[in-house]
């Protein structure tokens, strides 16, 4: 009888320490798990914050928000501008006028290329206008890349192709 009580409690005490490590895996898992979704969330508020910084013309917002690398790329009017610096000089300009944008938040995909970067795809209004002169809106079907930095994800490229006439 005493054999048996020993038996059952050794049995209870495995069961129990095996209960633990699975628990134990479970909580060291879920937050794996919810880091890995959490990239494109990440992205897109990133791409929140760089409209939202174009759209006030805050060209110290929009500096940190673009990869601080020589190889940064932007295409605008079919003209490749590399660096961070030349394309402030840009934007700088642009803010003179009109400059605004307007996406399309519901048609925003984001894909995921690898752990460290991500390509963004957006439908987005811009209406644009030299100083003193009338805007025009115009639809572009905006790529992006983004890059993850120690100080969190940056614009490495700005890629817009003019939407074609419907």
């Amino acid at each position: 009888m005493v054999t048996r009580i020993y038996e059952s409690k050794r049995r209870l005490d495995h069961i129990l320490r095996c209960l633990g490590v699975c628990v134990a895996l479970i909580l060291i898992t879920l937050p794996i798990r919810l880091a890995a979704a959490a990239p494109e969330d990440d992205v897109r508020a990133t791409f929140d914050r760089f409209v939202a910084a174009q759209n006030a013309h805050d060209l110290k917002a929009v500096e940190a928000l673009l990869l601080g690398s020589p190889e940064f790329l932007w295409i605008t009017r079919g003209t490749p501008i590399w660096g961070p610096e030349e394309a402030l000089k840009r934007f700088t300009t642009l803010y003179e006028g009109t400059w605004q944008l307007e996406p399309e938040p519901s048609s925003l995909k984001v894909t995921m290329l690898g752990d460290r970067a991500a390509q963004i795809y957006i439908p987005i209004l811009f209406t644009i206008g030299a100083p003193g002169q009338p805007a025009q809106p115009t639809k572009f079907l905006m790529n992006m890349v983004l890059v993850t930095t120690p100080a969190g994800w940056r614009v490495s490229s700005i890629l817009p192709i003019p939407a074609p006439a419907q």
